[in-house]
């Protein structure tokens, strides 16, 4: 019988799996490092910026959304992007309730010194993966962090602030 693709072999212990989990790890912490040296900010505040760019006149429950972050993540975000001078946010709409955010021109400045991906690699890799392999890592990943015993929440927070 052939071996199963997904049977690891019986030679492989939990260490070859601990060492891919460092390869993707310090592969992010590479890229976040990059993106900090050449735009002088940190890896979530650059893919807001490129969000917003994408997107103007998004709000914070939007972008929050976009980002898959906490809605006070995403507001933290922007007030210091607004503070630095990076978005402008005006209110918008009939109530004048919603913010709507705008790039400003220091924040396009920022944008073309960045490295790309913008959003970061491992959300460009997971990305580019098909659908049955996306599937079978959210399974497996599930059964490790029930393994955990951790709290999901944190799953809301990006890892460049991590």
């Amino acid at each position: 019988m052939p071996p199963d693709s997904l049977t690891l072999p019986k030679d492989a212990p939990p260490q070859r799996v601990l060492r891919q989990f460092r390869i993707v790890f310090n592969a992010v912490k590479t890229h976040f490092r990059q993106l900090e040296r050449e735009s002088g900010l940190g890896g979530a505040q650059v893919w807001a910026l490129s969000v917003i760019d994408s997107q103007p006149g998004i709000g914070a429950t939007s972008l929050a959304r976009a980002l898959d972050i906490h809605q006070s993540t995403a507001s933290n975000l922007v007030r210091g992007l607004v503070e630095r001078g990076y978005v402008g946010a005006a209110r918008e709409g009939s109530d004048r309730r919603s913010v709507a955010l705008r790039i400003l021109p220091p924040g396009k400045e920022i944008l073309l010194r960045a490295p790309a991906p913008l959003a970061g690699v491992l959300p460009n890799a997971l990305a580019s993966l098909d659908d049955e392999t996306l599937l079978r890592l959210e399974h497996d990943l599930a059964r490790l962090i029930a393994q955990l015993d951790t709290d999901e929440s944190a799953g809301k927070i990006p890892l460049a602030q991590s």
